[in-house]
Formats: C-alpha cells, structure tokens, sequence
C-alpha cells in the first residue's frame, strides 16, 4: 500500500494538504524530522499514515489524556488499531494494551512522557518492533515555550534506552524560531529534515475590543451565534464560574470546564461540549491541548493569556474543518496586572527553571502590544512567529473594522433554507444520532465541511458515497447504508412535496435512523427472545426504537 491509497480507504481524502507529503517521506526514508504546521493543518496524518505503511509500531508521545482519547477514537472509527496507555487505565489494562501490541494489533500507542522510562514500558519498547516515535506538543520541551513541561526533558533519555534509536518525528503548531531551535537540541534530532507549513490560517477573523463592560459585550457577541459551537477563554476559575452562570441566565446552553471542579464534572463537561449537547465551553486554558472538534465556529477571550502563543494555539480550535470563524479578544488593563500576577505565582514553583521565567516576562510583553496594536492583528501575529506578511490582510478588525453580526458566509455549502441547505441540516441530524447510539462525539463521525460535501454530491450508492470527502473503507463499511439511505428517502421526500422546512429534516432523520442504524448482537438476541415470547411487532418496534418495516425485516432474517 502506498501513501495515497493509505490516505484514501482510511481517512476517505484524496490529496495531501501542503507539508504533509515532505514530512511523511522523510520519515518513511528513515529520517528525523521536525514539523510546524498551524492548527487545522493535519499534522497528526504526518505520523499516523507512516504508521500506517510501517511493519511495526508507532509510539506517539502526548501530554493529555484527552488528547490521546480523541486521536485513538478517531483512528479506531477509520479502522486504524490504536491504543493509549495512561493513569486512566489500570496497572492490569496497560500490561494488556501492551501485550496486544507485541502481537501485533496495534500500528500507534499513545503514551505520556512521564511514563516512557518506567520499567514496564522500557521493557516493551525494548522489547517490541518499534518504527519510529511521534513527539506531539513537541513546543512543551522548550522553556522558551509557552506551555512547559518538564517531564518532555525526560524524552531524551528515552531515545538513549534504544542501542539504535528509530526515526523521530517531531511536530507542533504553535513555535518561534528560539523554540524551534530549542525542539531539535533537546531531542536529538539527527540532522532533521524540517517543515514550517506556515502560521496563517486565512479563514479565521481576528479582532479586539476594549469594552467598558465586558458581560454586556459578550452577550451582544453571542447573541447572533446562538446555537453555534463556540469557547469562551477565561484567565481565573472564579471568572469561568461568573461567565458560566451569566450564560445560563441568558438562555445559552453552556458547560465549564476549570482545574478546580471534580473530575467528574469535568469529564461531563467536555463530553457535553463534545456531543453537541452544550453549545458553548466557558473554561480556563485547563481546556487545552487536543481540542480537535472540528466545527467551532468562535473563540472568545474574555481576558487576555499570557502570550500570544497561547492564544493563537486557543483561538485556533476555531474554524479546524476551514470553515469562516471568528476569534475574538475583550482587552482591559487590568487583564496586564492579572497576567503579571500569575506569572509570579508559576515562578515560585519553575525556580530551577530561569529561562521560563524570562521567558514569560518577554511573551507577555509581546501579548499585550498585540492587544493594543492598531496595525494588522493577523501581520502581527505572523511576524512574531518569524514570517514575512502583507501589511494589511483584510480579514481582522484593524483592517476592516469590528464586526458584530457574523455576516461572511461559509467558503462552500448552500445558503439558508435553499434545498440543500434542508438535506444538510437532515444529514447532520443523522449523524447526531449516530453518535449519540454509538458513544462518539458527532465530528469524529463526519466533520461539518464532510457532510456538505455529501449534500453536494448526493451519493446514492455505497461506491458514490466512497468520493465523499473524509469517507474512507471502513466509514463506508459503517455509515454508506444510513446516509445513502436518507439522501434517498430525502429526495423522495422532496419530490412528493413532503420536505420543505426544518422539522421535515428531522422527522426524516430520525426515521430513516431507526431503520438503517446497524443491528448489534445484543439486540439480535433480544428480537429471537421477543420473537418466541410472541411479543406483537408494535411493542418490538417501541422496545427496539426502529420503524415496524425494519422489525419485520429483520425478523425475516433470522
């Protein structure tokens, strides 16, 4: 299998985005490398398709568990065989994972650093065909970084465990040249081959505000995102607390997510935010690395971070399926005092870290003359980063001015209540379902910018539906039946005059949901024991949440 045909049965594209084909073959030949690409850019398929191709085993290190979680879902759901090995999982669980591994049922494990020299993974790592290893967050080992952490220092020592170190493969989004040149020192990069795709992403408005009152301004942002995935970056737990409750009261469906809330209000928050169940995040940068819900339209600051790397990294989880999103900043003076303030507090414990400290000291200054610039936000931005920029890039407040109602359109899909727009919003409705009956969060199914591809195309067949972007082998295996199967029932729909408004979308959705979702074995089970108790076919239809004709069917096949 080539990387092309890799590429298409398990991710469903049939082109490389820039960058990625350099980066994967010079991992595939066999050399180190080191790649930043922006947010959005599809720097996890730069190791995930060598991994793929590879005869062995991919060893991805990540620093959270959630980022580990949705990566490992979304490979699982295109039919990749993924592990993660974490605290979330018992002693018992991870000895499992790994000797799974050895066997052969994994191509990736994800792992954090901290767990990487512990005996029993040296142990399988030694032990086990390793390819190469993936240094996701790679920004994390620099103290020049935004986001620090020492354990990444310890990933060096385990390269040294390996008489012949495999490949190394190194990415980021989010890296000055300092912090480039900080990554390939302190991992020992040989010779690397490296890649900046590049820091602009074009389809994201930048704007500040300097509102007198910012609960006011906020809500007057909102007001005409309503029902629109978005986050809200609060700098303090007690102002996520207050944001939160403010959301509330005013009628949006909205979770919090802070380091201060049990873990199980946190899990249920995030999965909330996840499933489409609350509209809006309000959380601090606790909420941080491997947010990759692909149809946040907004991030809003409403307080300023510490420095820009952080807040591009945060209001780059908008707009990752390259949809137009807005990120915006509400700047006061006091947010400089709060930021100085918690950069005392995190000198205390990083005293053996002087860089660190001086280091935030200069972001700061750079993040507060980004809020206060009257010049291009998106010149400054990449200018900071070390490229070169237009003076002015027609796409943020500073050189269109500020914007209150989001009145760009979408780059592709169709405009309100035409046709199309109806058998998307049916499409999406479909898959909403799907996610809810399987446990999976709705864009790991299919993203936004996928399902208007699929009302553009109308695929009828298994075959057509397999030319719809981000449809793969495996998802057409899974989901070619069900969404073939609406588009059809839509189309007859709309000729007999039977669909012309929104709630016909989710009638038909819900209908054609019930009858072409899989059957698992469990339910089989239940139907042959409903079947000889005599259960009549209405009662089946209630008990099994499907349509009469699709009870008789199946019965017919038993």
């Amino acid at each position: 299998m080539d990387k092309l045909t890799a590429l298409k049965e398990f991710f469903g594209h049939s082109f490389f985005r820039t960058g990625q084909e350099g980066l994967i073959d010079a991992l595939t030949q066999g050399r180190d490398v080191l790649g930043i690409l922006p947010t959005g850019a599809g720097k996890s398929m730069c190791y995930q398709i060598p991994a793929i191709l590879s005869d062995g085993i991919t060893i991805v290190v990540s620093p959270l568990i959630s980022l580990m979680k949705d990566q490992v879902t979304a490979l699982n759901e295109s039919g990749v065989a993924a592990a993660y090995i974490n605290s979330s999982l018992t002693p018992r669980q991870c000895a499992e994972a790994m000797r799974r591994a050895r066997q052969g049922q994994y191509k990736l494990i994800y792992v954090a650093p901290e767990r990487l020299c512990t005996n029993s993974f040296s142990d399988f790592a030694l032990s086990a065909p390793i390819s190469f290893i993936a240094v996701d967050e790679a920004h994390c080992v620099s103290q020049w970084g935004q986001d620090f952490r020492p354990s990444y220092l310890e990933i060096a020592s385990f390269f040294k465990l390996f008489r012949d170190c495999p490949p190394v493969g190194a990415y980021t989004a989010t890296a000055t040249p300092r912090v480039q040149d900080d990554i390939a020192k302190l991992l020992n990069l040989r010779k690397p081959f490296v890649l900046s795709q590049g820091f602009d992403r074009p389809n994201l408005y930048f704007e500040v505000r300097s509102p007198k009152d910012k609960n006011d301004e906020l809500l007057r942002i909102l007001e005409p995102r309503r029902g629109k995935s978005g986050i809200v970056y609060c700098a303090t737990r007690k102002n996520v607390d207050s944001v939160c409750d403010l959301l509330r009261q005013n009628g949006y469906s909205s979770a919090r997510y802070h380091a201060g809330l049990p873990d199980s209000e946190r899990k249920a928050a995030q999965e909330d935010f996840q499933y489409d169940r609350a509209h809006v995040m309000v959380a601090t940068n606790a909420f941080g690395m491997g947010i990759d819900k692909s149809n946040v339209s907004f991030v809003i600051h409403y307080n300023m971070p510490k420095d820009l790397e952080s807040y591009y990294q945060e209001a780059g989880r908008a707009g990752r399926d390259g949809e137009k999103a807005d990120c915006i900043l509400l700047y006061a003076k006091r947010d400089v005092m709060l930021a100085n303030w918690m950069i005392a507090q995190s000198e205390r414990d990083q005293t053996q870290f002087p860089q660190a400290q001086q280091g935030e000291h200069e972001r700061l200054k750079q993040m507060t003359l980004f809020s206060t610039t009257p010049l291009c936000l998106r010149a400054f931005i990449l200018r900071y980063f070390g490229e070169t920029s237009p003076s002015k890039c027609g796409n943020c407040s500073s050189c269109m001015g500020p914007t209150l109602l989001p009145q760009r359109k979408p780059a592709k899909g169709p405009g309100k209540d035409t046709p199309d727009d109806l058998l998307f919003a049916a499409l999406r409705l479909l898959r909403n379902q799907i996610a809810i009956y399987h446990k999976t969060p709705a864009y790991l199914i299919f993203s936004d910018a996928a399902l208007r591809d699929m009302a553009d195309k109308q695929p009828l067949t298994e075959d057509t539906f397999l030319t719809v972007s981000g449809v793969g082998q495996e998802k057409r295996k899974r989901y070619a039946e069900s969404f073939t199967g609406l588009i059809r029932e839509v189309l007859r729909a709309r000729e007999a005059g039977e669909f012309s408004k929104a709630e016909d979308a989710s009638l038909i959705a819900r209908r054609v949901f019930g009858f072409y979702r899989p059957w698992t074995d469990s339910e089989i089970v239940r139907l042959r024991a409903e079947k000889a108790q005599g259960m009549n076919l209405v009662a089946m239809a209630q008990a099994h949440e499907r349509p009469q004709e699709s009870i008789s069917e199946k019965l017919l096949s038993l």
